[in-house]
């Protein structure tokens, strides 16, 4: 089954100012959640997606396996390295299908592992989230791919949380960048389920149940997003998040009122990864 899009992590240094940064793109934030294993997260929602603002705050706890060695080690070298986007998760409504579909793809990195944390509503009534993920692994790659099955999901989402000063209403699509995309086909189909992949010599793309997913060129990306992308050169790497909103004017001055200088381009209005901890933020009008 073809899965969507189901969270995207932004690795930064600073948690704060990674909060910082999305709320002045005129987002909800949500509170800081501590993970066990070290790492703390802000959660930015929209319907059925959420951006997870991320950094290893605690290092000391990064010990043992399963979510501390596959999330929380990679991401302490990730951030050794550079901020940006880091981690590509799909919604999965079977785990142990999806590890046995990767292991069977030749793409699995894990088996089936899960993790609980409690959380508040905003009355602070405590509640339970738990989660299992299915890792995946593709080649030269400088980010993490998983599925994710959420157990509790009335307990996560919150239709509050998903109303944005900015007007954003959706994810539109992730962007990835490789030298060469056609290289990473097959990683894209086993990865997402997905039976149609679409191929070019410079683009490879999947359009999920929501969301798409694309791989482009380096040179490809600069003519789509009028900037270069982040991270090591020559890795397979995720560079841009596509958001939909209202009127584009609307949305420009938004950022100008947040500090930002968009890029108008290609019919949208991009945030470079120098003013975004690393990543491409682009917003464009929703059909």
């Amino acid at each position: 089954m073809p899965h969507g899009l189901d969270h995207v992590a932004h690795a930064v240094r600073d948690l704060d100012a990674g909060a910082a940064l999305y709320r002045r793109l005129g987002f909800t934030v949500g509170a800081r959640n501590r993970h066990p294993w070290g790492t703390h997260n802000h959660i930015v929602q929209l319907p059925g997606f959420f951006i997870e603002i991320l950094t290893v705050a605690e290092p000391d706890k990064l010990a043992g396996d399963g979510m501390s060695v596959l999330f929380g080690e990679f991401h302490r070298r990730f951030l050794g390295m550079h901020e940006g986007l880091s981690f590509l998760v799909l919604e999965s409504a079977n785990a142990d299908a999806d590890a046995a579909h990767f292991s069977a793809s030749g793409i699995a990195q894990s088996g089936t592992v899960h993790f609980r944390r409690e959380g508040q509503r905003p009355d602070g009534t405590p509640v339970t989230v738990a989660f299992s993920l299915a890792f995946a692994q593709a080649a030269d790659a400088d980010a993490a791919f998983a599925t994710c099955q959420q157990h509790f999901p009335e307990n996560f989402w919150n239709r509050d949380f998903q109303i944005h000063p900015n007007g954003v209403t959706a994810i539109g699509g992730v962007a990835l960048v490789a030298d060469d995309p056609p290289a990473h086909a097959a990683f894209l189909q086993a990865y997402c389920g997905h039976a149609e992949i679409a191929r070019g010599q410079d683009r490879v793309a999947a359009r999920t149940v929501r969301g798409q997913i694309e791989v482009m060129t380096p040179e490809l990306f600069v003519r789509e997003f009028g900037c270069e992308p982040s991270g090591p050169v020559g890795t397979f790497r995720l560079a841009a998040l596509r958001f939909l909103t209202g009127t584009l004017s609307d949305m420009q001055q938004r950022l100008k009122d947040g500090g930002f200088s968009p890029l108008a381009h290609a019919g949208r209005l991009v945030v470079p990864p120098a003013a975004a901890h690393g990543a491409t933020v682009a917003f464009e009008a929703a059909a």
